[in-house]
């Protein structure tokens, strides 16, 4: 192809820029992540791919443009298209059906592409998805650990409100077995259930204070199944007597008995324990009640948890559910047993609020499905 063709071809793309632009929209959006995305979010950084691609064939220069793109659009394509949730294979696939529109539109003009053209052609976009995929597979690497470090800080900070109730249980069967004048085996047990527990609590808080900078939100993964709400809720409070009664806090479930939940059960426990056990910290010498019932004819059900305790400053009610967000007149809070309550209600598709007043208690309030999907 002689330079006059390619400096015609470098004009013809740049004088239909438009018509190819809309032509590569028109085929993108046929890839399954891209047909819910709006005009501009599709464009994203192909209209300034194209002017390099027009430069390129401007200068017909063999040597490589990779240094002036590595800091131009596919990086920048690449973490965007990770975001919006494409695959890899969709991220390649963009540059293709844009070579193919390219060479669409020299044929509609009688322009064969070969020799430098082809060349220059190849070289641009091989480049820009080689920079795209790069950055797309290194996002989703970090995205991943990410989301591991995420999970890895929720069990932490899980494992803590149970690790109380054993300490705190341990220490009243050793007060009481002391009393008792027990005999020298069961002591040594004991001091060996604390020492434990304290080593325990030491690692917990370890994985806490690494993972404290996760702040965006992860995956979840559900395991769905109908049960009954009443004694899940029954044996956790039993697990949480003794931190209650260390506050002189009385627990009480007002579930029906009879009332069926379709999620999963052990992350549903676990945001009845976040809640329970925030309620119980700023509850001393009051009353903590879980309850739920049925809504919509019996699609949903809501949970509460309600307090009579210290409430909540109107400051606060907007970022309580934030992760990190600790309440500043606390030592003891890590900042993400709320965050856990949110993330893990959304990951069943529905939402927690809170309604509070200071000193006259709160009431943190939750729906679940009760039943699959279309009666399953």
């Amino acid at each position: 192809m002689k330079v006059a063709d390619i400096q015609q071809l470098a004009d013809l793309v740049a004088r239909e820029r438009k018509p190819l632009l809309d032509a590569w929209r028109a085929q993108v959006r046929q890839l399954p992540s891209a047909a819910h995305l709006d005009t501009p979010t599709l464009n994203d950084h192909i209209p300034a791919l194209i002017e390099e691609l027009i430069v390129a064939l401007r200068r017909v220069s063999d040597e490589s443009i990779a240094e002036a793109m590595l800091q131009g659009t596919p990086p920048d394509h690449g973490l965007q298209r990770q975001r919006e949730g494409f695959d890899i294979v969709e991220v390649v696939a963009e540059y293709n059906i844009l070579r193919g529109c390219i060479h669409d539109l020299a044929a509609g003009v009688g322009l064969v592409l070969h020799g430098t053209a082809f060349h220059i052609l190849n070289r641009v976009l091989d480049e820009a998805i080689g920079l795209a995929v790069q950055t797309f597979a290194t996002q989703q690497a970090l995205e991943l650990q990410r989301r591991r470090e995420e999970y890895l800080a929720f069990v932490a900070h899980d494992l803590r409100t149970p690790l109380n109730a054993i300490s705190l249980a341990a220490r009243v069967l050793e007060n009481t077995l002391l009393t008792n004048e027990p005999g020298r085996h069961v002591a040594q047990m004991l001091k060996t259930l604390h020492r434990n527990v304290d080593n325990l609590e030491q690692l917990v808080g370890a994985v806490l204070r690494e993972s404290d900078h996760v702040r965006t939100e992860g995956g979840v993964r559900l395991e769905r199944r109908s049960f009954d709400l009443w004694p899940l809720v029954q044996s956790l409070i039993q697990d949480l007597n003794p931190v209650a009664g260390t506050a002189s806090t009385s627990l009480t479930n007002e579930i029906p008995v009879d009332l069926v939940a379709y999620a999963d059960a052990s992350l549903v426990r676990r945001i009845f324990q976040n809640l329970v056990a925030n309620a119980i910290r700023h509850t001393p010498r009051g009353e903590v009640v879980i309850g739920a019932r049925e809504l919509d004819g019996g699609e949903s059900v809501e949970c509460w948890v309600r307090d009579n305790g210290s409430g909540i400053p109107p400051e606060r009610l907007n970022v309580i559910f934030d992760k990190l967000e600790s309440d500043p007149g606390r030592d003891e809070g890590s900042g993400l047993g709320l965050a856990i309550v949110k993330t893990f209600v959304e990951a069943h598709g529905g939402e927690v609020t809170v309604e509070s007043e200071e000193n006259r208690g709160a009431t943190f309030t939750f729906r679940l499905p009760r039943s699959a999907p279309n009666g399953r």
